[in-house]
């Protein structure tokens, strides 16, 4: 293999890895803003009017 195709070669493998890592970069952006509304929404209660208040009629 002569050097021109070697680096031309060269040149998309740093291509495709930046693009990877982009990617990723990308992903993991997405997968933390959706593990914090999940954790928002698993820290509001189910039902909020239940447990305030006692009915002592007997």
């Amino acid at each position: 293999m002569d050097v021109g195709k070697l680096s031309m070669v060269m040149r998309q493998a740093n291509l495709q890895t930046q693009v990877s890592f982009g990617v990723m970069g990308k992903v993991m952006d997405q997968a933390e803003v959706q593990n914090a509304e999940l954790i928002k929404m698993l820290d509001q209660p189910i039902h909020p009017d239940l447990g305030h208040s006692i009915d002592v009629k007997a």
